[in-house]
């Protein structure tokens, strides 16, 4: 019994501290990552003195990064991931050495040794990745341009750990013979990430599938669990970020049967996991360090902050991300991070910074986390003042006063226009929201009472009226974005029936997943107009060319139902698709062979006086 006291004891510590905290700093209005932090700072050594290990504490809640990263994985299809290769490696790549360039100019400046000054911008221009994403996830954001473009930068970091920390060892001197073993590091490292993607490739699915066939639901949990911590502990292993080794498993998986059960499972755990980490950064702040030499903390973090804003600043016009959202982008990354904890420990280690240097770098770093959530809100306060003084501005105001109307149009681009002209010609009323400032600016221009807004964010659908509408339609051209909404509004507002566009395929079966039954593919019935011109041009008749797209087009949607239920076989689509072709083609051949009877144009005529001809494109 005595030997539990001291877990109890723990856990009574930070539970009670997060409950009486984190409920406070909402009620303030300051969010639940200032709770956690200020939570951290009060049973902390230089608090209430309840915990005097948070080293412990930070290395174990590491794991609520991990699982955070898992679940963003699961977000990105490959494709997805592969489609955002130049934001990572390129504008990722132009943040971390442009930052670390800038901060050790000022460091040398500010008369450091060079070297010194280098292993300070390294670990200095990393960002933390944990605050960063539940920053966006608390404010949803994570679909918007700046929050894609945070993850990005967040990624490369994750994948510049290895050269980084095979650089630090050659900055101290003796150690040059570091070189050999740096390298032989990459190595490995590299060949793990490769053996997880073609491992994972091969056997994640089926092993899941095989457990999930045990039909005992704490099996798959624990299931889901170790599947996380044992590719973290691969990338340990080789002295990569855990982090990026859950992303990685998350990423292959983004596209099994599994992943809506994968998140369910593991999303409580995460969210305890960060919590507690977020109380470790604030219990780990070594104060004594702040009140030895107060004036040296608050210039090396302020100027950091201003080196890497001023970097970032310039990133966000280049990267053209909206101006309502570049305070969130450069402020969620201009901040200190966790993995700088690591390069300062390993900088000391090998001999390039001494104990006091290394006590104000990671005081500074954590300080820096710290006033985050902080800058953030004064931001949001400024900003929008800001835009609100400047109406020629580029970004206009959300939508503020609620909205009646029994439609919501979300995305009002090509396509979300061509529904809310029908709609507004047949005298119905509809609540237009779209993410596209400028857009915004030049459909107002037109007449047409657009607001601006992210309908991916719970708080504006509520605002656009989405709890009474009885029609919502999701026309947003983004997938991930559209594929959002579309669960936001069937997890808030089952009342209202979803019509989606569908820009493919692959983005028809995630509608269809989900249950929507009114779902239109943006390019089908464009390219059906184009066909029946062009029939008519090689001398069909007009009616016979309609015919003949409609019948296609409802074959064309028969087979796409037809091939839902085998998504992930291969074969089995193969053989239903071409099925589907060959008994098209048979029953046309068989069509062509006959005479065309009087009836038939009859028919046509009939239908075409019911329903309006229908205008060639």
């Amino acid at each position: 019994m005595s030997s539990a006291t001291p877990w109890l004891h723990g856990s009574l510590i930070y539970l009670g501290a997060a409950v009486l905290a984190v409920p406070l700093s909402r009620l303030l209005g300051l969010g639940a990552i200032i709770g956690y932090l200020g939570a951290g700072i009060a049973i902390g050594p230089w608090g209430l003195g309840l915990v005097t290990d948070p080293a412990a504490m930070l290395e174990f809640s590491e794991f609520g990064v991990v699982l955070m990263l898992f679940l963003v994985g699961l977000e990105l299809e490959p494709r997805r991931l592969w489609a955002l290769r130049r934001p990572i490696f390129g504008w990722g790549s132009v943040q971390l050495l442009g930052s670390a360039a800038v901060v050790t100019a000022v460091g040398v400046a500010w008369g450091l040794d060079a070297r010194l000054a280098l292993v300070a911008g390294l670990g200095l221009a990393m960002s933390s990745t944990a605050i960063g994403l539940a920053v966006l996830a608390e404010r949803n954001l994570l679909a918007t341009s700046a929050g894609q473009s945070v993850l990005s930068v967040a990624l490369l970091q994750d994948i510049a750990a290895i050269p980084i920390l095979a650089i630090v060892p050659l900055l101290a001197v003796g150690h040059g013979a570091a070189a050999g073993g740096g390298w032989a590091g990459a190595a490995k490292a590299f060949g793990m990430i490769a053996a997880i993607v073609f491992g994972g490739r091969l056997l994640l699915r089926p092993a899941l599938r095989w457990i999930a066939r045990s039909d005992t639901p704490e099996i798959f949990t624990a299931a889901s669990l170790l599947l996380v911590v044992a590719t973290a502990t691969l990338m340990q292993s080789v002295g990569l970020s855990m982090a990026l080794g859950a992303f990685l498993a998350g990423v292959l998986l983004a596209e099994s049967e599994y992943r809506r059960e994968l998140e369910t499972d593991l999303e409580p755990f995460k969210g305890l996991l960060l919590g507690l980490f977020f109380i470790a950064v604030g219990m780990s702040i070594d104060f004594g360090v702040v009140l030895a030499h107060p004036g040296r903390v608050a210039a090396l973090v302020a100027a950091f902050l201003v080196a890497k804003a001023i970097v970032l600043s310039v990133m966000s016009r280049s990267m053209r991300i909206p101006l309502a959202e570049r305070p969130v982008f450069v402020i969620l990354l201009a901040q200190g991070g966790e993995f700088g904890f690591v390069v300062f420990q390993a900088a000391q280690g090998a001999g390039a910074l001494d104990a006091a240097a290394h006590s104000l770098l990671v005081a500074a770093v954590a300080l820096s986390m710290l006033l985050t959530p902080l800058l953030l809100l004064a931001a949001d306060r400024w900003w929008s003042t800001h835009l609100a003084r400047h109406p020629r501005g580029e970004t206009p105001e959300e939508i503020a006063e609620p909205q009646q109307a029994p439609i919501i149009i979300c995305g009002f681009g090509r396509y979300g226009q061509i529904v809310g002209r029908l709609i507004n010609a047949a005298g119905l009323t509809a609540t237009v929201l779209d993410h596209d400032a400028e857009q915004v600016e030049t459909l107002r221009r037109f007449g047409w009472p657009t607001f601006y807004g992210d309908a991916t964010r719970l708080d504006l659908l509520r605002t656009a009226g989405a709890a009474e509408a009885r029609v919502i339609v999701v026309a947003i051209d983004d997938v991930d974005q559209n594929l959002a909404v579309v669960d936001l509004v069937q997890q808030h507002f089952a009342q209202a029936t979803i019509v989606a566009r569908a820009r493919n395929t692959t983005h028809w079966y995630g509608l269809h997943r989900r249950g929507v039954a009114h779902i239109e593919r943006e390019t089908l019935d464009a390219a059906l107009l184009s066909g029946r011109s062009v029939l008519e041009l090689m001398g069909w008749q007009p009616h016979e060319a309609r015919q003949q797209a409609r019948r296609f087009r409802r074959h064309s949607i028969e087979l796409l139902e037809a091939m839902a239920p085998h998504l992930g076989d291969e074969k089995k689509l193969i053989s239903v698709a071409r099925r589907g072709r060959e008994e098209l083609e048979e029953l046309w051949a068989r069509e062509r062979a006959e005479r065309r009877r009087p009836q038939d144009l009859g028919a046509w005529q009939a239908e075409e006086g019911e329903s309006g001809p229908r205008a060639n494109p």
